[in-house]
């Protein structure tokens, strides 16, 4: 079977065209968003919309003659827009899902004792990452008129006319119960939407509808799903404790729960993973928000040239000098959920030079996403053997080992930059009826530790020091 898989990414799209479960043809194509003074990051959906079709018809023409049996779209997940339903005209900028501008909300529902029920119907955080703080903040915004949805529903309807979003996606807008994956009219109440106005949940694998936006012959468009849960079923993490971290804009972390919805009790969130058919499968997850962002901040400030630097002068030292990276240049995720907290460097001395500064900003990604993993291994009730990474800072040699260090277990990098393609394309061939099963594969490199548990603790423990004293500064 032959699918074009489209992942829809927050700074770029990229298109693959997987033939058997092999890519035989790629493009991509930019969409950046642009940050604004008040803690805003947005993007011009029509952008969006222009780099979907873009990417997808060049990568259709790379692949030469043949037939596409079906589409697979992968989408960011929290990022919100509002849109005329009638004619499918964006009335306002995609909010990102970085976008900061709803903390007062959040705080404002918290203040009102929303937090806690709000997380046992849903698994996620009061916080302005999720989605529907940024619908109830827009929503003022553009008054009743227009429709408010996660850009997914938006794509969707102008690709085949479809008002719905796939099971994962709905799981991440702070709207959706657990349990039972759909929506919860509780949830909505706090943010004072309408649940008969949402789109209609859909299975990540499944028919969705057919579209003539990259062939004059219609092509059914069979799956949908989150970025980060696409790339976590492609990466074979099936059972209960077998996880995943893409490294690309941020940094996110997933581990499975199998057939089981979890709360978690250390900082993380639960949320739908995949859902064919009737069955669901849920995992934890946990984020990092600046970690390509925080290199892309390195460069901004000139303290690197090109990304090739984290390893050209971040690993002529063995250590970081005793200098400290927090990576909240965009607020904490989990384990913290502190949109207030800010970046912070500190540790420095006479001797401190941009090495070191570029080591600490590596192992400061790397110590949060350890917290992470020790966050879900405690979660599942054992620590995570094993971890499989992606994204593009997976080519730095000193953060994979790094990364290693401070987990304690071994870090598998997967073969693939296309990890998320590769994951809705299986969504959009089960939805097709064509076989479940992925193609085999073999980690590129497995990346063991060097040093011992005591080393990584002591490490872990003075990086979390410095991360509780920023959530006092950005108070």
């Amino acid at each position: 079977m032959r699918v074009l898989a489209i992942d829809q990414g927050t700074s770029a799209t990229k298109a693959v065209v997987v033939d058997h479960g092999v890519v035989v043809a790629e493009a991509e194509f930019a969409c950046a968003p642009t940050a604004t003074a008040d803690g805003g990051v947005e993007v011009d959906p029509e952008l969006l919309w222009q780099s979907v079709l873009d990417a997808g018809r060049d990568a259709l023409a790379r692949a030469g003659r043949g037939r596409v049996d079906a589409i697979g779209l992968a989408n960011q997940g929290e990022t919100v827009m509002a849109w005329e339903r009638a004619t499918g005209r964006p009335v306002s900028a995609a909010i990102v899902w970085q976008d900061r501008r709803s903390t007062g909300l959040c705080d404002d529902l918290r203040s009102a004792g929303w937090a806690e029920r709000l997380t046992a119907i849903t698994g996620l955080e009061l916080d302005p990452y999720f989605a529907a703080p940024k619908i109830a903040w827009l929503r003022q915004r553009v008054g009743p008129s227009p429709v408010i949805t996660t850009s997914d529903v938006w794509l969707l309807n102008r690709l085949c006319g479809a008002f719905v979003t796939d099971a994962a996606t709905a799981s991440r807008t702070l709207l959706l119960d657990l349990d039972t994956v759909t929506w919860s009219n509780t949830a909505c109440e706090a943010f004072g939407i309408d649940a008969a106005t949402l789109p209609t949940i859909v299975p990540t694998a499944g028919y969705i509808g057919e579209t003539t936006a990259f062939s004059t012959e219609p092509i059914p468009v069979t799956g949908a799903c989150v970025d980060q849960q696409a790339a976590l079923f492609a990466e074979s993490c099936f059972a209960p404790g077998e996880a995943k971290c893409t490294y690309g804009t941020g940094a996110f972390l997933l581990a499975s729960t199998g057939h089981q919805p979890t709360r978690s009790s250390n900082g993380l969130v639960g949320c739908v993973a995949w859902q064919i058919g009737k069955d669901t499968t849920w995992c934890l997850d946990g984020q990092v928000y600046t970690v390509g962002a925080a290199v892309t901040w390195l460069h901004d400030v000139g303290i690197i040239e090109s990304p090739s630097d984290l390893d050209a002068l971040g690993g002529t030292v063995e250590s970081a000098g005793g200098v400290t990276f927090v990576p909240g240049l965009a607020g904490l995720g989990a384990p913290f959920w502190a949109p207030h907290a800010k970046g912070a460097l500190t540790g420095f001395s006479l001797t401190t030079s941009r090495a070191h500064v570029v080591h600490a900003v590596i192992e400061g990604i790397a110590a949060q996403v350890a917290w992470l993993a020790g966050a879900a291994g405690a979660d599942l009730g054992s620590p995570l053997t094993r971890l499989r990474v992606d994204g593009g800072l997976t080519r730095s040699r000193v953060l994979l080992q790094t990364q290693a260090d401070l987990l304690q277990a071994p870090v598998e990098v997967y073969p693939s930059p296309n990890a998320t393609a590769l994951g809705v394309a299986s969504f959009a061939q089960i939805g097709a009826g064509g076989s479940t099963a992925l193609p085999a594969w073999k980690p590129s490199h497995i990346v063991q530790p060097r040093i011992s548990a005591s080393a990584a603790t002591e490490r872990l423990e003075a990086w979390r020091s410095a991360a509780e004293a920023t959530l006092v500064l950005g108070a």
